[in-house]
Parts: structure tokens; C-alpha cells; sequence
């Protein structure tokens, strides 16, 4: 079965369960946990014949068995039980709820559909496919989607083709969404070194990649996408899923990569409800305050620059999107702008099109840099500019951003030695 076809048919059930006021996004986490708990007992069956890492009796041949209230009652126990276990299994379950309320939907999307397939046999671009093929349906609802937390695939894989991450690098992402850049760059990896050795690929599938999501929902989407992909350990291995939930503003991890590739939430740090002396309800942000940070924000996109400047390893390179502006501004802008340009090379920036993002109007550039040792000279000596968004018009149905809109900036880039490129304008010469 392709992966569009297997889109189309998970899909289908979806438009059946939407009448019952379940959501597209409730609906792709719904199918997490069962296509989770099918996959896992598919081990325990020939060729694999392991042991479950599903708890006796929240395995699925427990929810087979049941059918009715019963089913219902026992899918209900079994998130509420796998919730409370570590690793893969904690973080997939994390704070799951069921939100099919009809039992016989729920026994159809078991046996007609999910039961149907064996999944493991599938290989790993369709099931991983598919799953992207939901994430990305879920994003377009603009009503209840998680448009905010998925990034156009076609910019990532052009931002990755530029940063080319190598065998035995590290790469993260603090704010992974539902994991577009880690995938991406494993992708990349895997299609550009074909001849990795067998600790090249363990190091790669189990401890290259590294992604932090705030929202639980979130991460397991992008767990599950990761896990569908072959990527990160398997329930039952003992190595730490490649995604975290956390804040990752709140503190130093003391980590640092290789490589970072992100597009932060925009916007302000959350705010907490306050009342004054004068007795009124008030908003105060909440201000981000650490030691590696040149300037206390409120600002998330200011703190995550310097977040991402942290994380670096020395001559680490990074790309991240970013809105206009938000480093021209004063202020804190300002000073943030003049410490990273002087402990890094920012060499390159990319101004995006409108009408590429969920979120609409956004308006987004992409910047490109290498963290440098410590030094009393700047860092940054020139910063080469591409414009993507004079003339160019692009909408998210009729006219969506495709990965060949990018070549040009891709080829300009020159990723072989980007200090080898040549500008296509001059001032006095626009390109023909």
C-alpha cells in the first residue's frame, strides 16, 4: 500500500469520527496510541518474538477482546496505566485521554482499521509518509490544527540541504514541533552518506538527534513521527526518547550540538494574571532570566537567539526562523544583535514570502550562523542577503511553497563551501 493511499484511508475514518465533535488533531493522537499499542504486540509475533514492554492486560489483545461500554472502559484504564510508565511508553502516554466517546466507533477504528494492517511489515517511508501526511492535514484545520507547531517541508528540507549535518554530529532542535527538522536531517544524512558504517547508523538512529517540545500533545506527535520513521529507540530500549517535554527556555541543559535547526514559537513568554494595588486585573510577562543570556526578555523569540547561541558547540552552525525585525529592534533587540554578531559568523539570511506558514501573515526570515571562540574581534564581516519574497506570491491551497521554489537560494548558498558563492545583484547591476 503507498502512502498516499494510506493517508486517504486513515483519513476516511476520521470524516466519520468528525461527527461525533472529535477533532482533527484529537482524532491523529487517538490513532497514536492505538497504532502504538499495534505495533508493540506486533513484536511479540514472528519474525520478532519479543517480550511485550505493553503491561499484561493494557496490551492490545485486551482491547480486542472487549467490545461496548466494556471497551470503552478498558481503552480508558489503559491510557490512564501506560501515562504512569517510563521512557518511550510515559511519553507517548503522557496525560492521554480518550476522546471517542461512541464504543462501536471505537471498536471499528480497532478491528476495521488499525488491526488490519501489520505495520511493522510496512516499510518505513509509508508509515512514516502516511504519518506526515496526517500531521500535515492536521495543520491545515484551521480551526483546531496544530498549524503553529508544523513548519512548510519544503523550507526545512532546503534549510537542512544548506546546514548538510554529517554522520556522528548532533543536531536539536529546542522547539521540534511535531519533529519537521530532525526528520529532515536525519533524511538528509541517510541519503547523502549511503555507505555508514554499523555505529554511524546506531549513533544515528538513537543519539543524533535531539528535540524539546513544550506541549505533551505535541511531543508525542512528533515522538510518534520520529518512531514511524525508525528513528529514536523503540519501546522496551533502555537509550532516552529523541524528544523531550519540557520548557526550554527555563534553563541552561548544558548540552551542546553540532547543529541546531528550529523555528521558535512567536510571541511573548506566557503571562500570569495578576491584581495591582489598585485593586484591577493585570497581565505581567513572564521574563525569561538566565546567566548564559546577554539580556532578560520577555520576548521568546529574543530568548530562544540566545538559547540557540548557548547550545552551540564552538564552530557550530545553526538556522533558525525567525520574524522581521525581531533583531532590529532596540533595546534588547539591539544588544542581543551586537553580541551575536560579534561571537558569531551570522553569514546569511533568508526573507520568506507571506503565505507559506499556517499561521497567516506571517512574515519570517531564516538565519544562518556559526558560533566562534571567544575573541575581541567580531565575528560577523558580511552578511549575505536573499530576497524570496519580492514578486513572489505563495498560498497555503492554490499556489503552496514547493521544494523546487528554493533551488536558486539553495545553489547561491553553495552548501559545498558557502564562502565560495557569488552575489546574483550588485547595486549597479540587477541579475537579468
Amino acid at each position: 500500500m503507498t502512502a498516499d493511499r494510506l493517508v486517504q484511508k486513515l483519513w476516511n475514518y476520521c470524516t466519520v469520527l468528525r461527527d461525533d465533535g472529535l477533532s482533527y488533531g484529537d482524532y491523529v493522537e487517538q490513532l497514536t496510541y492505538l497504532l502504538f499499542l499495534k505495533m508493540a504486540h506486533e513484536r511479540t509475533e514472528a519474525p520478532w518474538s519479543q517480550k511485550s514492554v505493553i503491561p499484561k492486560g493494557y496490551d492490545w489483545p485486551a482491547l480486542m477482546a472487549n467490545e461496548g461500554d466494556a471497551l470503552e472502559v478498558q481503552y480508558r484504564h489503559t491510557l490512564e496505566a501506560l501515562a504512569k510508565e517510563p521512557g518511550m511508553l510515559g511519553l507517548i502516554f503522557r496525560k492521554a485521554q480518550n476522546k471517542i466517546q461512541d464504543p462501536a466507533k471505537l471498536r471499528r477504528l480497532i478491528v476495521d482499521l488499525i488491526d488490519r494492517e501489520q505495520w511493522l511489515a510496512l516499510d518505513a517511508d509509508v508509515k512514516g509518509d502516511a504519518y506526515e501526511g496526517l500531521l500535515e492535514k492536521n495543520a491545515q484545520d484551521t480551526k483546531g490544527g496544530a498549524g503553529q507547531y508544523f513548519t512548510p517541508r519544503a523550507l526545512i528540507r532546503a534549510i537542512v540541504e544548506c546546514i548538510a549535518p554529517k554522520p556522528g554530529e548532533t543536531i536539536a532542535d529546542p522547539a521540534c514541533g511535531t519533529g519537521g527538522f530532525l526528520l529532515a536531517a536525519y533524511d538528509h544524512i541517510v541519503q547523502h552518506h549511503t555507505a555508514l558504517d554499523r555505529a554511524q547508523k546506531k549513533h544515528l538512529k538513537l543519539e543524533a538527534l535531539h528535540g524539546t517540545e513544550l506541549v505533551d500533545g505535541v511531543a508525542r506527535l512528533c515522538a510518534m513521527n520520529l518512531l514511524l520513521h525508525g528513528i529514536g529507540p523503540t519501546a522496551g530500549e533502555t537509550t532516552p526518547p529523541a524528544v523531550k517535554v519540557d520548557d526550554a527556555l527555563r534553563a541552561d541543559p548544558g548540552d551542546r550540538y553540532d547543529v541546531i535547526l528550529t523555528n521558535p514559537p512567536f510571541g511573548r513568554k506566557s503571562s500570569v494574571r495578576m491584581v495591582n494595588a489598585d485593586g484591577d486585573e493585570e497581565r505581567q510577562d513572564l521574563t525569561v532570566v538566565r546567566d548564559d543570556f546577554w539580556v532578560s526578555t520577555s520576548n521568546k523569540q529574543l530568548a530562544f537567539v540566545q538559547h540557540v547561541k548557548t547550545l552551540l558547540k564552538i564552530n557550530g552552525r545553526a538556522a533558525l526562523v525567525l520574524p522581521d525585525n525581531v533583531l532590529f529592534e532596540g533595546g534588547a533587540g539591539e544588544t542581543i544583535r551586537r553580541k551575536l554578531l560579534h561571537e558569531c559568523d551570522v553569514h546569511t539570511l533568508l526573507r520568506l514570502p507571506t503565505g507559506i506558514f499556517y499561521a497567516q501573515g506571517v512574515k519570517a526570515n531564516v538565519l544562518f550562523l556559526e558560533r566562534r571562540p571567544a575573541s575581541d574581534q567580531p565575528k560577523t564581516s558580511k552578511l549575505w542577503v536573499y530576497d524570496l519574497r519580492t514578486n513572489k506570491h505563495f498560498t497555503l491551497k492554490t499556489n503552496p511553497l514547493k521544494r523546487e521554489d528554493l533551488d536558486e537560494f539553495v545553489a547561491c548558498y553553495n552548501p559545498a563551501n558557502r564562502h565560495d558563492r557569488k552575489p546574483t545583484w550588485h547595486e549597479t547591476k540587477a541579475p537579468e
